[in-house]
């Protein structure tokens, strides 16, 4: 097949659909990357980055992994955040420090190395070529567990070491309380 021949898909057909659903994802995510890096106040500093975690399990989703992606929520947004959102609450409150800014050359510093990064990410993509590979499996649960059980025993046992230090984490967290 020649690829000069290949339509690209139409808006409104599920291809084009499932490509409107994926940059929504890339958004959200980065959207809620955003709000975690800019807020002041620390919790809606976490909320943005539950935002950001829920977008990447989105994207991973996408990428034919739905057990991941429901990892993803449960080990980062259920454990990990929490951990953080019970840290924050039982935190003793701080005085607000009046930090100025460090150089004038920062902002614009910072700017331009930024749309750097963007516009030579942004050629890149453009220039790649970007095959659609064929699925590789079906993604079905008898898969996942025969190879968390097989190939991935070991990323299998890490991932429940992360969440049993989440829930220790936790744990100690709440029965010091904020006087201590």
């Amino acid at each position: 097949m020649n690829p000069s021949t290949l339509a690209s898909p139409a808006f409104f057909s599920v291809d084009g659909l499932v490509g409107v659903v994926f940059l929504i994802m890339v958004a959200i995510t980065i959207v809620g990357g955003l709000i975690a890096c800019n807020s002041e106040r620390l919790v809606r500093s976490v909320a943005g980055l539950v935002v950001c975690f829920i977008g990447v399990a989105g994207l991973y989703f996408f990428l034919n992994s739905p057990f991941v992606a429901m990892m993803q929520i449960l080990i980062y947004v259920g454990a990990v955040a929490v951990t953080i959102s019970f840290a924050i609450m039982l935190a003793a409150p701080e005085e607000k420090k009046k930090i100025g800014p460090s150089s004038i050359l920062a902002g614009p510093l910072g700017f331009a190395t930024a749309a750097l990064l963007a516009g030579g990410f942004a050629v890149l993509a453009l220039r790649t070529e970007w095959p659609i590979l064929k699925k590789l499996n079906d993604g079905s649960m008898k898969n996942i567990g025969l190879q968390l059980l097989t190939d991935y025993s070991m990323v299998f046992e890490l991932v429940s070491i992360v969440l049993l230090v989440a829930i220790l984490g936790a744990l100690v967290i709440a029965r010091q309380g904020r006087e201590n």
